[in-house]
């Protein structure tokens, strides 16, 4: 194992509190807009058909103000331990927490949008060192995309799925994990596969709730199940991307209202988080306040809700037709993900798929949603990865 490199430093996040003081006084001065005109008794989906309702919205903006505690955020990463080192230029800060096991593995995680490194710090611990002893272990480096969190802010266009995968490589190698595993969805999905397919020599194997089949692929010989999949994910992509189409292609002017107003960025986050969970009405079914709202405060702190927004304009609809995944992989689909590719369909790009899962709950975000299962299907889809490799 390589030796960790001497650019690498620690990291304290540590929001001045004046900044804490203006975000409360914008969320008390906050101008909002009438009731949606499709009001419905809750529970139930259709209360967000014109977005997040402003009852519900409320409601989190006062919590946010008056009850949230920005502070044990800051002391759970500090906890977890803070690094930054830069990349091609660019500063990249990353959690990264190494397992007290001698047999323990590299991994890496990577989150999408509207996600943040505030989806994997509830599960890192147990990764890393687990309760039980027959579990395998983990060293866990979790970073930050480039334009989120902590990370810097690319300051000219290139950025994309290519290049965060190489620079994932090379932080990799930085940290003395000359091999390691991947996880990632959504975008961390689509880098996962990046990493996959271009570094081989450098990577064990991959897990991912995000597989992506190269296009133009026919439905004929699909189940019943998969060819509803595949309706789903067409039908997302027609009647539900608003918010990509308009980050994909003009990030900038959607950039101001999320950068200036924290009840703007709220909205534009939290209807994610109620339309890709696998629940019934709110996302405060299965996701807490304090965790939804660490990921919506991280973006607000460091300003990064336009750069954020830019992996769109670097990214969307980028992945190689032509690249293919040869290393071990392991897929989970959850049932309530916004895009569900048919195996039949993953396997023309991942051509190794040594586990496969449909589990019964879940949605885009199950590392908040089921956690506990989350672990345990993240483990033993890289105990067969480990164990095709060997």
């Amino acid at each position: 194992m390589l030796r960790p490199a001497s650019d690498v430093q620690a990291f304290e996040a540590h929001a001045p509190a004046a900044a804490l003081d203006d975000l409360r006084a914008r969320l008390a001065a906050a101008r909002l807009p009438e009731a949606e005109t499709v009001q419905r008794a809750a529970p139930g989906p259709r209360r967000w058909e014109q977005g997040v309702p402003l009852a519900d919205l409320v409601d989190v903006v006062d919590y946010w103000r008056t009850g949230y505690d920005w502070r044990s955020f800051e002391a759970r990463l500090d906890r977890i331990g803070q690094f930054r080192t830069a990349i091609d230029g660019l500063g990249i800060h990353f959690l990264h927490r190494r397992s007290a096991r001698a047999d323990a593995t590299p991994l890496i995680l990577t989150h999408g949008w509207p996600g943040s490194i505030a989806e994997f710090i509830d599960v890192v611990d147990e990764l890393a060192d687990p309760k039980d002893a027959d579990a395998p272990a983990f060293h866990v480096v979790v970073p930050s995309l480039p334009g989120f969190g902590y990370s810097d802010k690319p300051a000219a266009t290139g950025w994309g799925v290519e290049k965060i995968a190489a620079a994932w490589v090379e932080l990799m190698g930085r940290l003395g994990y000359s091999r390691f595993a991947a996880h990632g969805g959504d975008w961390g999905g689509v880098i996962t596969t990046v990493i996959g397919g271009r570094f081989p020599a450098h990577v064990l194997g991959i897990h991912t709730t995000l597989a992506q089949a190269p296009p133009g692929l026919s439905t004929d010989g699909l189940t019943a199940v998969e060819r509803e999949w595949t309706e789903e994910t067409r039908h997302f992509w027609r009647h539900r991307a608003a918010y990509a189409k308009q980050q994909a292609t003009r990030p900038q002017t959607i950039g101001y209202s999320l950068v200036d107003s924290p009840v703007g960025l709220l909205a534009w986050i939290l209807d994610k988080f109620a339309e890709w969970s696998d629940t019934d009405d709110s996302p405060f079914e299965t996701m807490s306040r304090d965790r939804i709202l660490d990921d919506v405060t991280l973006y607000w702190l460091t300003r990064t809700g336009a750069s954020a927004a830019r992996i769109y304009y670097e990214s969307h609809h980028s992945l190689d037709p032509e690249l293919r995944v040869d290393v071990p992989a392991a897929i989970s689909v959850y049932p309530r993900d916004i895009e569900k590719c048919p195996r039949p369909w993953a396997q023309e790009r991942y051509r190794q798929i040594v586990r496969w899962r449909s589990p019964e709950a879940g949605g885009h975000f199950p590392s908040l949603e089921v956690p506990e299962y989350f672990v345990r299907d993240l483990r033993e889809g890289l105990a067969a990865v480990l164990a095709a490799g060997r």
